[in-house]
């Protein structure tokens, strides 16, 4: 067993993880907290089935980068944003994004972690869930603007 704790990712990590995916320039700056929907919610856990991290991006942020990784045209992503809807095909995309960012947490000899779940952003949050991405200390919150699409919040919350 390893004692070794999972850290918040450094931004440049996640900017470039992100703009590996999906093949387009994105501007990392200081964003606000998501404390609820509508966002794209992602829970990752460890081995042991211990709730460890979480990711949000709100609504726009979601479309934009599920529009990006599956070569969407960026109307359809900013329909999405317009009707306050993220549409299967995008959340399916966002998800999977979600999902290659575990890979930020797995670090040294931290605990690995796994994408556990997802909520969508019409979905009702757990308590728990709900309740660590309300609190203040132990997360980062970006605002994250990819190219040709626009503009979202990103927050990664550790708990």
């Amino acid at each position: 067993m390893t004692t070794a704790v999972t850290e918040l990712p450094p931004a440049k990590d996640v900017r470039d993880l992100v703009e590996g995916l999906l093949g387009k320039d994105c501007a990392f700056s200081d964003g606000r907290r998501i404390t609820a929907g509508p966002a794209l919610v992602g829970v990752y856990v460890s081995d042991d089935l211990r709730m460890r991290a979480i990711a949000a991006m709100d609504l726009p942020l979601a479309a934009y980068v599920g529009a990006a990784i599956g070569l969407v045209p960026p109307g359809g992503a900013a329909a999405a944003v317009e009707d306050g809807e993220l549409f299967p095909n995008l959340r399916d995309n966002a998800c999977e994004v979600l999902n290659v960012m575990a890979a930020l947490f797995n670090v040294g000899d931290a605990p690995h972690l796994r994408l556990y779940s997802t909520s969508a952003p019409e979905e009702a949050l757990p308590a728990d869930v709900a309740g660590h991405l309300a609190a203040l200390g132990g997360r980062a919150d970006w605002t994250v603007a990819v190219k040709g699409y626009g503009e979202g919040q990103l927050s990664i919350c550790l708990t």
